[in-house]
């Protein structure tokens, strides 16, 4: 095989695929990057078998052919030559050249022939959304997905297609986030659940323009992402997702209006009194025209007093910070409604036409 091409489309494409090349493995293989241009075209692909990543760069073919090279090496050999054509030369023995300029590599590759192409998948299911609104609905519900493997089903998110509309769903225990979208066509019902490191791959490799599609295709097993010259392959997690409506009451004792960066600002000042690992909570005391925000720690104690439009009872409720700011940070209206019952029962933050949901379980604390 050889082949010519930038370093720059080559080093793009490499740090595409990368991202499904596994951190440890008992098949070797699979810490490759497969090189096809058996095609015709330049192909290159990474699979660990749940993700699966190929992308296709551009480049002159001057001899087709296949070939595995160890992703490590690879990468960093690319990343450091000098900004122009890279060759690549290949022979039956899998030696590998690669030059550029004055600098010549020569590594041994691996037979592209044992390498775990990515699964045959129909394309019979499908949506098509704008590469921006993929990018930042998963930005705006990763965060509570949860990292225990006890339970495969919190590791994931759930898609759920309904008509015009989509939700995305992620909870951990503790939190929900919902996020509705609205799609530009209907859709037949669907609802999978997509593991979070393939969302999380995806939204690096998303450019995240507005006017780029990416077209999703699902499966019993699958979910395939194609946008450009990029094809995302995953398995789904098999189960079914949480019923999670049931959670979702509209009942509520208290109402509060808030500017959210003010409060956001705010619990982000408490936080710097909390140690690494310490698990105390902010204090909010709700009264009329008023919420007071107040922090006890080891280091020392702060309270805040903010501004806010209050419908309900007076309420005190304590509740994790992170949790707070981590939806507080992804909503990006200039004020918001949180809806509250008692110390006891969730808060939800949310919109009037329920484009967001942010549900998050308060934490028991003393007021000493």
């Amino acid at each position: 095989m050889k082949l010519v091409c930038s370093k720059s489309n080559l080093l793009t494409g490499l740090q595409v695929v990368s991202k499904a090349v596994p951190n440890k493995t008992t098949m070797s293989i699979l810490e490759c990057i497969l090189i096809d241009t058996t095609g015709g075209e330049i192909k290159l692909t990474a699979n660990d078998m749940e993700l699966g990543i190929e992308t296709i760069i551009e480049g002159d073919i001057v001899e087709k052919g296949i070939i595995a090279l160890d992703a490590k090496i690879f990468l960093e050999i690319v990343r450091k030559l000098p900004d122009n054509d890279i060759t690549i030369i290949t022979d039956s023995n899998f030696k590998t050249t690669i030059t550029c300029e004055k600098a010549k590599f020569n590594i041994i590759g691996k037979s592209g022939e044992d390498f775990s192409y990515l699964p045959m998948i129909e394309r019979n299911e499908s949506i098509v959304l704008s590469q921006y609104t993929l990018k930042e609905v998963i930005r705006q519900t990763i965060f509570s997905i949860s990292d225990n493997d006890n339970n495969k089903l919190m590791s994931g998110e759930l898609f759920e297609i309904n008509g015009e509309e989509m939700r995305v769903i992620s909870l951990d225990g503790h939190r929900i986030s919902i996020r509705k979208i609205h799609l530009k066509n209907s859709y037949p019902s669907q609802k999978v659940v997509v593991p979070g490191k393939t969302l999380n791959e995806i939204s690096k490799i998303l450019g995240g323009d507005a006017d780029k599609d990416v077209t999703i295709f699902f499966t019993d097993k699958h979910i395939v992402f194609e946008f450009e010259n990029t094809t995302v392959v995953s398995r789904l997690i098999e189960g079914e997702y949480f019923k999670i409506d049931q959670m979702l009451s509209s009942d509520y004792e208290t109402k509060v209006e808030i500017n959210k960066k003010e409060l956001l600002d705010c619990i982000d000042r408490a936080t710097l009194l909390i140690k690494e690992g310490d698990k105390k909570p902010i204090i909010i005391n709700i009264t009329d025209g008023s919420i007071e925000l107040k922090i006890n720690s080891t280091v020392g104690s702060m309270n805040e007093e903010i501004d806010i439009t209050k419908v309900g009872k007076d309420l005190m409720i304590g509740f994790n910070p992170k949790f707070l700011i981590d939806a507080l940070r992804v909503i990006d209206d200039e004020t918001i409604t949180i809806y509250l019952v008692n110390p006891k029962a969730p808060c939800f933050i949310r919109d009037e036409e329920n484009n967001y949901i942010y549900l998050i379980l308060p934490v028991n604390f003393t007021t000493v």
